[in-house]
């Protein structure tokens, strides 16, 4: 494409030289830059892509989208100045890539937890029903049946667009994408289309990078704020900042609740390890999934499926024989003892005691539930003393261990966990470094029938301990301690 026809839709502030020049890729990233691209000079949170400009224009570049000028021009090189460079990066990605959100519906959720479990089911759902659909997620990427790793929650808009563009060309007419804060806030969903947008809620999470929760909630807002009059917004009644988050939207307004009136009704019958016993607005229905948190996801997805013109019924009767995401209270059953165990990602204290509170009432009578938690490094310090005083609170037992601990010392985060502890709880836990250890003492310790959660990292298939992943898998540790128990 010409790149003048990369740039109609991106404020330019100035130019120095042609704009009339064919580009054959786009790149934020220097190193990948070869003869004929473009590359958009982005100021990240760790590194300024200003410094790379000569390496791109060594590697072949022909043009740079730069917030910032330099002194001196290469000859041949063409420079755009730009206002926001990220935002820059998502408009011509879209363009670059045929504008793949116009000929597909596109359809994103945020919140803190459920983003995964709703995405999902929705993939599952139209899926099911016939439908070519693509899945943006933190679990995993999906064209149609075909699986591509996911290494973040959302891609950079280079590779969002091209993944888009490639979900087009496969037959997809439904995407569905997790749309997390870090996304939103770096401009990576810039440019896209959404057909219709969802809000799970909104608890105690991101901080390190936010830095204040009014932030949080702002970034997220602003999403559903830049929504089509033509798009829907689906939003969670019963979360305290759920309307706020559609005051703006020029979208249509829809929401969901388990408390209020609402455009998607639902109430639990009853609520059991063998799954949800609900009504949905006039229905009554019988779900796989457990807990309540799993009652608000499902009543998101009737919803969305009801706005994008599913039949209300048909719906229903696909989401009742759906389970969620891996990781997503994922749960096995010991074949003699009938221990519960169950691997979730919660890593934030909200969603700690919503898998708790859960847990606690399907307890049918003396079961004990032992939880093994730990906190990542390098991130949000302040949840760590909140996350153990929640787990200590709502378990019998708990085993604080390592969650990632990137380039932190896992004993001082351990620590910093038990300072959250009172003095009246502090016979409930111990510490144990080794998280295979501590998922080991865990189900050593549980007797026929206790539950035993272990939480933080879900899906995920590694440790990062100082910079390094090593593979790791909490669902795989678990069935190999049955095993040993089970001899």
């Amino acid at each position: 494409m010409l790149l003048q026809d990369l740039l109609y839709k991106t404020s330019v502030q100035a130019v120095n030289g042609s704009t009339a020049i064919a580009i054959n890729a786009l790149h934020i990233d220097s190193r990948a830059v070869q003869q004929g691209a473009c590359f958009i000079a982005i100021k990240g949170t760790g590194v300024d892509g200003h410094q790379f400009i000569p390496a791109a224009i060594a590697n072949g570049a022909v043009a740079i989208v730069c917030e910032d000028m330099p002194k001196d021009f290469a000859d041949a090189v063409t420079y755009i100045k730009v206002n926001d460079s990220s935002a820059a990066a998502g408009r011509m990605a879209h363009l670059f890539y045929d504008e793949p959100t116009l000929k597909m519906k596109l359809v994103g959720v945020t919140g803190t937890n459920g983003k995964t479990t709703v995405a999902t089911l929705l993939y599952k759902l139209f899926s099911a029903s016939g439908y070519s659909c693509g899945l943006i997620s933190t679990v995993e990427n999906k064209i149609g049946n075909r699986v591509i790793t996911a290494t973040h929650t959302t891609p950079d808009a280079i590779q969002l667009n091209s993944l888009l563009h490639t979900m087009y060309q496969s037959g997809c007419t439904y995407v569905f994408m997790e749309c997390s804060s870090h996304a939103i806030q770096q401009k990576r969903i810039e440019g896209l289309v959404f057909a219709g947008a969802l809000f799970t809620n909104i608890t105690h999470d991101h901080l390190d990078y936010h830095k204040t929760f009014d932030a949080y909630i702002h970034v997220k807002k602003s999403w559903f704020d830049s929504l089509p009059a033509g798009a829907f917004a689906i939003s969670n009644a019963d979360d305290k900042r759920g309307a706020v988050m559609l005051q703006n939207t020029k979208a249509k307004k829809y929401f969901y609740s388990l408390k209020t009136l609402a455009d998607f009704k639902g109430k639990i019958l009853n609520n059991s390890l063998t799954g949800l016993h609900m009504m949905v607005n006039d229905t009554e229905v019988f779900f796989k999934m457990i807990g309540e948190f799993n009652a608000y996801n499902l009543l998101a997805v009737f919803g969305a499926a009801s706005c994008l013109g599913m039949d209300k019924q048909d719906a229903l009767l696909i989401l009742s024989e759906l389970n969620g995401a891996e990781g997503r209270f994922d749960y096995q059953v010991s074949r003699k003892e009938k221990v519960v165990g169950i691997v979730d990602y919660a890593h934030t204290p909200d969603a700690l005691l919503n898998v708790l509170a859960t847990l606690n009432n399907l307890r049918q009578g003396n079961e004990k539930i032992i939880t093994v938690v730990g906190c990542g490094g390098n991130r949000d310090k302040t949840k760590r003393p909140v996350m153990a005083e929640v787990a200590c609170e709502h378990s019998d037992k708990v085993i604080f261990t390592s969650d990632n601990p990137r380039k932190e010392n896992p004993c001082q985060i351990i620590k910093e966990m038990e300072a959250g502890v009172h003095a009246g709880l502090k016979k409930r836990f111990i510490s144990i470094t080794d998280r295979r250890e501590a998922i080991k003492t865990a189900v050593s310790i549980s007797q026929k029938e206790d539950i035993v959660l272990i939480a933080g990292k879900g899906h995920e298939k590694y440790q990062d301990i100082d910079g390094v992943k090593h593979p790791f898998d909490d669902k795989q540790v678990l069935l190999e301690m049955f095993e040993l128990m089970e001899k």
